[in-house]
């Protein structure tokens, strides 16, 4: 066990000591978790194979799953990138820093270990001052996939990182909650000028277009089950679950509140206790017990910054079962559903 560290940054300037001490600690080989746009970062030397084998022990993660290296500017992609393609470089420019991760092919400085055996390498910018200034701190590519438990929903407050994280690692900065609240976007640039979305997030397959032109990018709707190796993080097919099964139901308001309340007279006669993940207008449809409201139907933005505090807020609660409502899977609502259901495990339906 390690003796965990949780230090609470305000102000880059006035913490820049704090800052300093976690850049040491990345580059003597330890580990630190730091807050990002999207969600927080258990991070460590991206260089060093032994300090991303370190963050797939801390995480229980699966070696064939590849780390997202995280950079502080263009400069320092470069120095790990081995090409940057026009079409790469395009986007570079109008999304960094971000919530995008393009796939690059590697230099050798880049160790197997951070990219799960492949000849690719993940890069990404944050657009968060805390993480921009400890990634300056640091002075080397940070390997930083989201600090929480391997399969497990991801944490966007330094609360729920404790939870999964306290005595693995040496220091949580605590940065406050993250706005977007699901990872970022990853994609893949091809000789074509083509772009191909290996994982939904905050940058949305519209503003990609707008980029790169109508028609030029395309989703990869493969799940990896278990053969093979993932071509980019959350690619595996069970991710971002909660400790009790979960079922989603997309439709309207009226008719997933009428399929929620069928379902949970099924499951409470088994005698097991329903957790609901719902909008505000199906909450006040059909108030329960044990229920998160996790934004307005139609306001994907605040669906997907509540998403996982949602999920984590069952396992406080201790229910047997959740029954969660989806959304329709326009603009950031293919990341929301994207991680819906995987934490569902499939288990979606329509209504």
């Amino acid at each position: 066990m390690k003796q965990t560290k949780i230090v609470r940054i305000t102000d880059v300037e006035k913490d820049k000591d704090i800052l300093e001490e976690a850049g040491r600690i990345i580059r003597d080989g330890g580990i630190v978790v730091f807050p990002t746009e999207t969600v927080y970062g258990i991070g460590a030397n991206g260089l060093n194979a032994d300090c991303c084998r370190s963050i797939y022990a801390a995480k229980g993660r699966p070696s064939d799953n590849p780390l997202i290296l995280t950079v502080p500017d263009q400069e320092a992609a470069h120095e790990v990138a081995a090409y940057v393609s026009p079409t790469a470089q395009k986007l570079l420019d109008a999304f960094w820093p971000g919530p995008l991760t393009i796939i690059f092919p590697r230099k050798s400085c880049v160790p197997d270990a951070a990219t799960g055996g492949l000849d690719t390498v993940a890069l990404r910018c944050p657009d968060h001052d805390i993480a921009h200034a400890f990634l300056k701190a640091a002075g080397v590519p940070v390997a930083a996939p989201s600090a929480n438990r391997s399969g497990r929903p991801s944490p966007t407050t330094a609360e729920e990182v404790a939870h999964d994280m306290d005595g693995r690692v040496d220091m949580i900065i605590d940065g406050g909650p993250c706005h977007i609240g699901v990872e970022s976007t990853i994609v893949e640039c091809h000789d074509d000028d083509t772009v191909t979305i290996l994982r939904p997030g905050g940058v949305t397959l519209p503003m990609l277009e707008e980029v790169v032109g109508k028609g030029k990018v395309d989703v990869d709707r493969h799940i990896i089950t278990g053969k093979g190796v993932p071509k980019a993080p959350g690619m595996k097919y069970r991710h971002y679950a909660p400790s009790a099964p979960v079922t989603v139901y997309v439709g309207s308001v009226e008719h997933v509140r009428k399929a929620m309340e069928q379902q949970a007279l099924e499951l409470t006669a088994q005698g097991k206790k329903v957790g609901f993940l719902v909008s505000r207008q199906t909450a006040e449809a059909f108030p329960k017990d044990a229920m998160y409201i996790w934004g307005d139907h139609d306001d994907k933005a605040a669906l997907a910054a509540q998403l996982y505090t949602g999920l984590l807020f069952f396992d406080s609660v201790h229910v047997d079962h959740i029954l969660a409502e989806g959304t329709d899977e326009e603009g950031l609502g293919m990341a929301i559903m994207n991680r819906m259901k995987k934490s569902a495990g499939g288990d979606v339906r329509s209504v």
